[in-house]
């Protein structure tokens, strides 16, 4: 069996604010039963030590409240210190009360069950362990009370233990299941974490492979310049062939531009490689550019928004982004491609619409998947709303994929924008 390192920060600094509060429920509850048998019961208790023990208590939660406003993470072996010291404080009220005769003794199970659900199973065997060494101990080593006759005291045993039932009862029900939310949420959180951590790594691989695809693609784009250079010449006074010989030369120039940026650009952060500029030309310039990438594409703009315009922090791999979505709707068998852009101070919402095949229902679900594709047919590879997807992220952005009415797909990205001061 694999031991938990004792020391090792696990996401508990909830659950130690949750004991820190049942904590303060506990000492105002001792501090009731004490003063109300003493002198409601006329039960004599030595109140001297009791009462210093849960001013201890209290002053553990004192130094607990410091700690839970410090930035640093709670430890596993922090939280079960804590549960320790309060089977102690509990152990030492029940030795001046009775001991095992005392009808609160089964509060021990409390912890133990706090231990079993928030931390490893070591710690609540090692808790259990220590919880029946002190019970076992209270039916030898006790102040017994000093109780009226048998008949009385059975009552008040028998009251006690029914106070301590919907005691013990209301905290598991409370408390227990405020903690097993908490567990619940680190492990959704950790799960996130690790997908986060896949989706990267494929992220990094794929980074690999573009830059070896640069590298590689720059000879052959080399020789289709020259060739369609020599192809113009030769064949320059024939119009219909120069136009289409223009248009390829134009497209191998923007492959050669994309593989330099590719290049040049590859490995900055958005911090060093990011620009502001004005979210209204941003988007005149990136739209100007994609038309020279698919000038045979009809594309619609409407830009809509406070003026002046809201500042945007824009990077190569935004740059991308936003094209590679472009590019999806003009490859979606549309004729033409809707851009409406709406924007205030601190958000752009870009919609980008098509006419195309859209996606079904079970497309949807897997949209952005890396390797999923709805036009593997034509070539597709999957990868244009996948690293889309994972960009827009990384930039406090989104991206949705929704239907269109009356046919289409209808993408929504949203980002965040800076007001002209850039704060």
């Amino acid at each position: 069996m694999k031991l938990p390192n004792r020391f090792s920060t696990v996401p508990v600094i909830g659950m130690l604010r949750r004991l820190f509060v049942l904590r303060l429920y506990a000492i105002a509850g001792q501090l009731l039963v004490i003063l109300g048998v003493n002198y409601g019961l006329h039960i004599a208790l030595p109140l001297l030590p009791m009462l210093a023990v849960i001013a201890l208590s209290g002053l553990l939660n004192l130094v607990t409240w410091v700690r839970l406003r410090q930035p640093w993470p709670a430890t596993a072996l922090e939280f079960m210190a804590h549960l320790l010291v309060d089977v102690m404080a509990l152990t030492v009220l029940l030795f001046y009360s009775g001991g095992s005769t005392n009808p609160f003794v089964s509060l021990y199970l409390l912890p133990i069950i706090i231990t079993a659900i928030t931390l490893p199973a070591l710690y609540a065997w090692e808790l259990t362990l220590a919880s029946v060494v002190a019970y076992s101990l209270l039916l030898l080593f006790y102040l017994p009370l000093n109780m009226p006759h048998n008949a009385m005291a059975f009552n008040l045993h028998v009251v006690g233990m029914w106070i301590n039932f919907i005691v013990s009862a209301v905290l598991i029900a409370f408390f227990v299941s405020r903690m097993a939310a908490s567990i619940r949420s680190r492990d959704q959180a950790l799960a996130q974490a690790r997908e986060n951590n896949l989706r990267d790594e494929q992220i990094v691989a794929l980074g690999s492979l573009a830059a070896g695809a640069a590298h590689e693609l720059s000879t052959p784009l080399a020789t289709m310049a020259v060739v369609t250079g020599e192809l113009q010449r030769e064949y320059g006074e024939n119009p219909a062939l120069a136009d289409s010989l223009q248009i390829l030369r134009q497209q191998v120039a923007v492959c050669k531009t994309i593989l330099t940026q590719l290049t040049t650009e590859g490995g900055a952060t958005r911090a060093e490689g990011g620009r502001l500029q004005a979210v209204d030309a941003y988007l005149d310039e990136l739209v100007e550019r994609w038309q020279l990438m698919r000038p045979s594409v009809r594309l619609n703009t409407q830009w809509h928004g406070v003026r002046p315009a809201p500042q945007i922090v824009a990077d190569a791999t935004l740059d991308q982004a936003l094209l590679n979505l472009f590019n999806n709707a003009a490859d979606s068998g549309s004729a033409s491609v809707d851009l409406v852009a709406d924007w205030h101070s601190s958000t752009l919402n870009l919609e980008i619409l098509d006419r195309g095949t859209g996606f079904d229902q079970a497309a949807m679900q897997r949209v952005g998947e890396v390797f999923f594709t709805t036009r593997q047919a034509q070539g597709g590879l999957g990868l244009g709303l996948f690293l889309a997807n994972a960009t827009l992220e990384r930039l406090s952005g989104s991206v949705r994929m929704l239907p269109r009415d009356d046919g289409g797909a209808r993408v929504v990205v949203s980002l965040p924008l800076q007001d002209k001061t850039g704060c």
